[in-house]
């Protein structure tokens, strides 16, 4: 299963819908791997900022632009001679494209402190791999899938903006003096108030008081 799901250039040119989707599904090293926790925690205050469709819409890019990114060169080399042709059957799966992504796309929606954390302690991370080179292939497609992420920042704060005020995280999108800003911290009262709290029918109404 592992090498029929493996999203090397042989298999994405026999089956290119199929094989990325079920290549996403495997974690490299198991149960045990930091990728699992990683995947549960950023994907799930994701989730509640974005909403389900957008976080999987996110992963799913991350994970099919990095495997092309990465994947498209070795057949390229391929062809040209630089690379034998058993370069194109290699064992390739895992999550960890889509979850570069999802970093770079919450790291997107925190204030500039925590972000900065993020993207700093996660590039850092990046650039060790790339030194050690310890899976080439793999470890340069984390830098695009990090990176495209990061750019999805626009696109996203739309959509949290669209979703209202309120929820978990609508106070980690920034300071700003916009209304934009202040309805998305909350600090905005909604135009319909409590039930039990709204005022007599003479005091909303001047007029009803002298009928």
């Amino acid at each position: 299963m592992l090498h029929g799901s493996s999203t090397d250039v042989a298999h994405l040119g026999e089956r290119p819908l199929l094989v990325p989707a079920a290549g996403a599904l495997w974690v490299v090293g198991g149960l045990a791997s930091p990728y699992v926790l990683g995947f549960a925690l950023v994907l799930t205050a994701l989730e509640r900022r974005i909403g389900g469709w957008r976080t999987a819409g996110v992963f799913l890019l991350g994970h099919v632009v990095a495997t092309l990114a990465t994947e498209v060169p070795v057949g390229l080399s391929v062809v040209a001679g630089r690379l034998p042709e058993s370069s194109l059957h290699r064992l390739d799966h895992g999550i960890s494209f889509g979850l570069m992504a999802s970093v770079g796309a919450l790291a997107g929606l925190l204030t500039p402190l925590p972000r900065t954390g993020v993207l700093g302690a996660v590039g850092a991370m990046v650039v060790r791999d790339l030194v050690e080179l310890g899976s080439p292939l793999t470890d340069w497609g984390h830098l695009p899938a990090l990176l495209l992420g990061v750019a999805c920042r626009p696109l996203l704060r739309r959509a949290v903006a669209r979703r209202g005020a309120g929820g978990f995280g609508a106070g980690a999108l920034g300071r700003g003096t916009g209304g934009r800003d202040a309805v998305l911290r909350g600090v905005v009262p909604s135009v319909r108030a409590p039930r039990g709290t709204r005022p007599p029918a003479t005091e909303r109404d001047p007029r009803r008081a002298s009928r």
